[in-house]
């Protein structure tokens, strides 16, 4: 029903757009329409309707609908530095950030000079952290006051400020030097009584970060918050900035995405703009890398080449062992990087987790393994006509052979991303084709081993 109701909203928008009488008109029947759905109704006009209205908009009334523009970006393209200055003027400065970073320097120089100053100063500041440092996610959206003024006071420098900045459920406080000195949550300081000395409703224990922090090692500390906004801070104890609730969403989803990109075996996180260049960099060198041991894998069948000459049958075999134990692998792969992510997890915790998908990898396998060596049994005995107990001695060889090449797989799917992650690696590049192509190596090992060593050196069935 909602989606029914915002497709009405945009062709009413898209009308006002191609048939508006004058400029005034089209901007007060606009005001009665949300911002999202002015910028959904924006980017179907086509290039030469849009840079019509930017005039129009380029208020400070209509810009705000640019906010909700996805990819603005790409629209800001169609405009002079200019029109682009007004376009950012109102926006939150981490928002600012993302925009001019995908512009050369020479434009983001440009815009920036048309830009007031502070706003300019503030994103500038942000522009000077490296991606992965905190202080790239800061906002400059809050509301400040300092620790020397009483209640009373606060509330006028709310008010005063909720003008420009709208994150205003936490108020931040600092020392007269600009130190942080602690945080106000709004209710507290609304019902406080005037007599209320500000010192003690101000929570001084407030958690915070600093500036130049690693994001991918804040992210769990920041959950744990389950704060609004916490404060970001630098070396000395001066408050620069916030991140928000939506700062701290778009780093855990895009921490997300590159986890998943690396159990997909690849360098960072592609997306449908990409070009076919830059999707093959991120590709290629995990390939390769593959490649070299999957070439190592072939050479080990190579050497039981002798096994596969006498034994011709046992090859029949060779995906399922190889699939299943690259399946426990990837399985325990996911379960470890999971419990990984929680830093203060305890060495006995690892090793408990390592024993426990030992066993589980045993049981599975020793399920599995009984199941094989009916099937396979019946059918080498049935469909290839040999007899029962020769059927039945090779389904015992590849049960047995599942079983164990399901344990090791178990092992190393735990083990490699510990070992990562001791090296102070992101685990998640021991992605899913990595464990795949080593726990092949290790079952074409277990796999032809076992074959030679239990039919051929000790039953001699050949």
């Amino acid at each position: 029903m909602t989606d029914n109701i915002d497709s009405m909203y945009i062709e009413e928008i898209l009308l006002l757009f191609r048939e508006h009488a004058n400029d005034a008109d089209l901007l007060d029947k606009l005001s009665d329409y949300h911002d999202s759905n002015i910028a959904d109704a924006f980017v179907q006009l086509n290039e030469d309707e849009r840079k019509a209205l930017i005039p129009i908009l380029l208020s400070e009334d209509m810009t705000g609908m640019f906010s909700y523009v996805d990819d603005l970006g790409d629209y800001l393209k169609e405009l002079t530095p200019e029109q682009i200055s007004k376009v950012i003027e109102y926006m939150d400065s981490d928002d600012v950030v993302d925009i001019l970073e995908d512009m050369e320097e020479d434009k983001q120089k440009r815009i920036l000079s048309l830009m007031g100053e502070k706003r300019s100063r503030d994103v500038q500041m942000i522009l000077s952290y490296e991606e992965d440092e905190i202080g790239s996610l800061m906002t400059t959206n809050y509301i400040l006051i300092k620790n020397n003024i009483n209640t009373y006071e606060a509330l006028h420098e709310l008010t005063r400020q909720a003008g420009e900045n709208d994150n205003i459920s936490t108020i931040y406080v600092v020392d007269e030097e600009g130190k942080y000195f602690g945080a106000i949550d709004l209710k507290d300081l609304i019902i406080a009584r005037e007599d209320t000395e500000l010192e003690s409703i101000i929570q001084k224990s407030y958690p915070f970060l600093y500036d130049k922090e690693i994001i991918s090692e804040c992210v769990e500390r920041i959950k744990d918050y389950a704060e609004d906004s916490l404060p970001v801070i630098n070396e000395k104890q001066q408050f620069l900035g916030i991140i928000t609730e939506q700062n701290v969403i778009e780093v855990v989803d895009e921490e997300m995405g590159d986890d998943y990109a690396k159990l997909a075996g690849l360098t960072a996180e592609e997306d449908l703009k990409e070009t076919l260049l830059d999707s093959m960099k991120k590709r290629l060198p995990w390939l390769i890398a593959l490649f070299l041991l999957g070439i190592a894998v072939s050479s080990v069948v190579g050497i039981f080449e002798g096994v596969v000459a006498v034994l011709p049958i046992v090859i029949c075999f060779q995906s399922l062992i190889l699939g299943m134990a690259g399946n426990v692998g990837t399985q325990s792969l996911a379960v470890t990087i999971r419990v990984l992510m929680d830093e203060n997890i305890k060495g006995s915790q690892k090793v408990k987790l390592v024993f426990k998908e030992i066993r589980v990898g045993f049981f599975n396998g020793l399920s599995l393994g009984i199941l094989t060596f009916i099937f396979v049994g019946f059918y080498i005995a049935i469909l290839k006509h040999t007899s029962f107990p020769y059927a039945f001695l090779i389904s015992a060889c590849v049960g047995f052979s599942l079983n164990v090449a399901m344990i090791i797989s178990s092992l190393v799917g735990t083990v490699v991303p510990m070992f990562f992650h001791k090296l102070h690696v992101d685990p998640a590049v021991a992605s899913g084709p990595l464990i795949t192509t080593v726990n092949d190596l290790v079952a074409v090992i277990t796999y032809y081993g076992l074959a030679w060593i239990l039919l051929i050196e000790v039953l001699h069935i050949v």
